[in-house]
């Protein structure tokens, strides 16, 4: 139930940075949703296995070469999904900061509110 609730939050939030960001587009909902599923997917199995290959780049540059690995992740999920555009490099950086911004705003509100039931 936790899982459903998270990637429907990232669906939201997916959603509402396509309307603000000019260099990202969504079509619908649907896509989003998938979106955010292939995004976990991707954030599960494919981000581990870049940050082991990029670790002496990640050290030199003090971990923020990280953000370039979430932003390849986010072109990635552009290229899977035909519903899901992205402009470039620098909006899916943007992007991929933005949305661990929103995701933790609405998963510590859901956390919260879990807590006081």
């Amino acid at each position: 139930m936790k899982l459903l609730l998270k990637l429907l939050f990232t669906a939201v939030a997916v959603i509402l940075l396509a309307y603000i960001l000019p260099g990202v587009n969504v079509t619908s909902f649907g896509s989003a949703l998938i979106t955010a599923v292939v995004l976990a997917v991707f954030r599960a199995i494919v981000k581990p296995v870049l940050v082991v290959v990029t670790i002496p780049i990640t050290i030199i540059t003090l971990g923020l070469f990280l953000l370039v690995i979430n932003g390849f992740i986010i072109l990635l999920v552009d290229y899977f999904i035909p519903g899901f555009e992205v402009d470039g490099f620098w909006w899916a950086l943007l992007f991929s900061l933005l949305l661990s911004f929103l995701q933790s705003i609405l998963y510590g509100l859901f956390e919260e509110k879990q807590q006081e039931d």
